[in-house]
């Protein structure tokens, strides 16, 4: 009797095994914005732990990079390499929630471009980060190495609240592509357009004040490590000067928030606006007196923890200046929202309607 060989599967055969198995697993709209929220939280997060390093002199805790020192993986019992240790081990907790989002954006019912591009997006930022931070490691932690490291955080923060704000926008359907959809629009401006305007200006503006920032740290006394080179700038110059760029954003903020109140914007953009400013105020008030108590340490982590959560504030604001349609209810209504209706019926000193953005209402 002839014996029958087994043929074993083509790789095609198993991809679209696996695509089948991941489209049986899907994932509510809800539960996948909990996640990209998620995301957002453990950025943040590793902001701040990655200033603790630099903080308590860790820097160069782990001597190499990917292990600790030499072929040890796992750190030695020592305070300073198990603090930066312990960061990397947080940066593999934010990789798991950055993996999560985009196997969540994969799954979810239903599928939308948008949200798995800025899925991908925090993969590829998560992986920059490790390769920057072995690099800061292997330069002794040169300060526009360290520079950098931070600046490629923020943007990955940056990439999650937007992915964050996007994942809330209703969907619309692809005519022709079941199990897909795009973020229903158009976009309907809550605001007339120079205050759109104003409100990505702020978040243009306080990109200028993270950069300077990063320049007074990396000039300032908390470089690490012993012997770390720093930046050859006066002190007190590039804290003048970013004082400075902090008060203009403040300006710009007050101003963007008293236009706001005499055309009677909605209550909710109000509200995101008056949490921008308290952010600032706060920031910019631990920031003076951190510089005039010669930058103790833990004034400085409070700092890092308030640059995240301006980095959050004044994204939200922007974002939140134009409104999408409502997901439907289950009898198929749009679900009311009082802000965007007051907006589209009377959100205009003329007491006209609002346009979609980009039409130059």
């Amino acid at each position: 009797m002839a014996t029958t060989v087994p043929t074993l599967p083509s790789r095609t055969d198993v991809l679209r095994q696996a695509g089948r198995t991941i489209r049986h697993r899907q994932l509510s709209p809800t539960a996948f914005r909990w996640l990209s929220g998620l995301a957002v939280w453990s950025l943040a997060f590793i902001i701040v732990s990655g200033g603790l390093v630099r903080l308590t002199g860790s820097g160069l805790g782990c001597t190499n990079w990917p292990t600790c020192t030499g072929h040890q993986v796992v750190a030695p019992w020592h305070w300073h390499a198990w603090v930066e240790f312990g960061n990397r081990l947080v940066t593999g907790l934010v990789s798991i929630a950055t993996v999560l989002a985009v196997l969540g954006a994969l799954v979810r019912v239903r599928r939308r471009r948008d949200l798995t591009l800025l899925s991908l997006g925090l993969i590829a930022g998560v992986l920059a980060e490790i390769i920057l931070g072995g690099v800061t490691v292997e330069h002794k932690l040169a300060p526009q190495y360290v520079t950098a490291h931070f600046l490629l955080a923020v943007v990955f923060l940056a990439d999650a609240v937007v992915l964050h704000h996007r994942a809330g926008l209703a969907d619309a359907d692809i005519p022709g592509r079941p199990g897909k959809a795009r973020a229903a629009g158009p976009a309907v401006a809550l605001v007339p357009g120079w205050a759109r305007w104003l409100g990505w200006v702020l978040v243009a503006w306080s990109a200028v004040v993270i950069v300077l920032g990063t320049v007074v740290t990396s000039t300032g006394p908390h470089a690490g490590a012993p012997d770390v080179p720093r930046y050859k700038f006066s002190l007190h110059d590039v804290a003048q000067l970013h004082g400075t760029s902090v008060e203009v954003f403040l300006g710009l903020t007050v101003l963007t928030l008293w236009s706001l109140s005499r055309i009677g914007a909605p209550s909710r953009v109000m509200r995101r606006a008056e949490v921008l400013l308290v952010v600032l105020v706060g920031q910019g008030a631990v920031g003076y007196v951190q510089y005039f108590t010669g930058v103790p340490a833990a004034l400085v982590a409070i700092h890092e923890l308030g640059a995240s959560a301006l980095i959050v504030a004044v994204l939200v604001f922007a974002l939140g200046l134009s409104a999408h349609p409502e997901p439907a209810s289950p009898a198929g209504q749009p679900v009311a929202d009082p802000a965007t209706a007051t907006a589209l019926g009377a959100g205009r000193p003329d007491g006209g309607e609002l346009a979609p953005v980009g039409s130059g209402g």
